[in-house]
């Protein structure tokens, strides 16, 4: 089985995780930040990942910390669920368009986090959410999670629709990246016979 479930708590937040990679897609997310959720419930629509988050931070400060340590607490389930990541796909990549937006993700589950983000907003916030924000989340995710991560939105105007073509295609890089490889089931997909090191 993989899944897993993880607990962070912090000064400013409290937050716990549960995921299953093998899932249907049903999220149950609860962060006080309206717009952070719904982007939330895409990943896990999209990926086919089940996801449950629930989590209290000081959002009377702002939303950094509480969308930080959701993203690490995420990417640290992810690795642990990923295990010894045998018989993955572990490389992926999708251009993913949202109306006028459209937003390409490479993914590799290789044990070596790296984020490269290149995505222009127009304005500082959608909605109450920072859009700065958005990286920031993202960066957590990937350092927690070991995974090389490269995201970048070709083109765009409407800041809900970059955010959402980002986090869309995170999801649908993750879904074939860490699909099980019929013909490689059981094996480590790296000539070096193990990952993240």
């Amino acid at each position: 089985m993989r899944t897993a479930a993880v607990k962070r708590k912090t000064k400013e937040t409290d937050v716990a995780v549960e995921i299953d990679l093998d899932g249907t897609g049903a999220s149950s997310i609860a962060t006080g930040i309206g717009f952070f959720d719904h982007m939330l419930d895409l990943l896990a629509r999209h990926s086919r990942i089940d996801i449950t988050v629930k989590a209290k931070g000081d959002l009377h400060i702002d939303h950094h910390h509480t969308t930080e340590d959701v993203g690490i607490a995420l990417g640290q389930a992810m690795k642990q669920a990923l295990g010894d990541m045998k018989g993955i796909t572990r490389y992926a990549d999708v251009h993913v368009p949202m109306d006028e937006a459209l937003t390409r993700v490479a993914i590799d589950i290789s044990g070596r986090p790296f984020l490269v983000f290149k995505a222009e907003f127009a304005r500082d916030k959608v909605g109450a959410f920072d859009t700065e924000l958005v990286q920031e989340w993202f960066q957590a995710f990937a350092m927690n999670a070991g995974i090389t991560l490269h995201v970048e939105t070709l083109y765009g105007t409407n800041d809900h629709h970059i955010s959402e073509s980002c986090f869309k295609g995170l999801a649908r890089a993750l879904r074939a990246a860490i699909a099980i490889d019929p013909r490689a089931a059981g094996e480590i997909p790296s000539t070096k016979g193990t990952l993240g090191g």
